[in-house]
């Protein structure tokens, strides 16, 4: 159970407009909006700032979801692991793809500049921080600058998410549970502290 009770949608009814672009971008009203609720202020910045980096830029939003979701593995957020693989099926990621992101080395469903993406993901969700000067430069030799900036800016959003959903005991909603269960559970995934 959330450790900060959620607000309900008609407790809230100044916020209602960032709830619908929530739930029109998302499929649901994410739990974690719900208890940002309680400060009022922190709710508009925090969705503005995260429509404009998952939703607008050049990069692809189903990679954007991918790093997302390495980002939160390596920092053990089950919560936005649930969300970001599901973020990652609504952006057309194929269910093999998402199945074999933890493989992203290996697996011939990566290309180079995914690798380079996921690479950094996976090494600056950790903590302390295991991103190299080498893993930047193989960035760049994939991505424009503007595109990097992109790809720390997703990587940054989730160190934000995933602090707060772990530290909350985010409770997860039946869309992303649901598909985490089906998709994640082989590779390791359970909801934890989160159902």
């Amino acid at each position: 159970m959330t450790a900060i009770t959620p607000l309900t949608p008609d407790q809230i009814p100044e916020l209602q407009p960032v709830l619908e672009m929530a739930e029109a971008s998302m499929g649901f009203v994410p739990t974690s909006l719900l208890t940002m609720a309680h400060w009022p202020d922190l709710l508009p910045v925090f969705a503005g700032l995260a429509g404009t980096v998952l939703n607008t830029g050049e990069l692809d939003r189903g990679l954007k979801q991918l790093i997302a979701l390495l980002t939160s593995h390596a920092a053990g957020c089950r919560y936005c692991q649930a969300h970001t693989s599901h973020g990652a099926h609504r952006s057309d990621v194929s269910p093999e793809k998402i199945g074999a992101v933890f493989e992203y080395e290996t697996s011939a469903l990566f290309t180079e500049a995914e690798r380079a993406a996921l690479r950094v993901a996976a090494h600056a969700g950790m903590v302390p921080n295991a991103v190299e000067a080498s893993d930047m430069e193989s960035l760049r030799e994939h991505f424009s600058e503007k595109q990097c900036v992109e790809i720390v800016a997703v990587i940054s959003l989730f160190g934000f998410l995933n602090r707060w959903n772990d530290t909350m005991a985010t409770s997860l909603e039946g869309q992303p549970k649901d598909f985490a269960r089906s998709q994640l559970t082989d590779i390791g995934w359970t909801p934890g502290k989160h159902d």
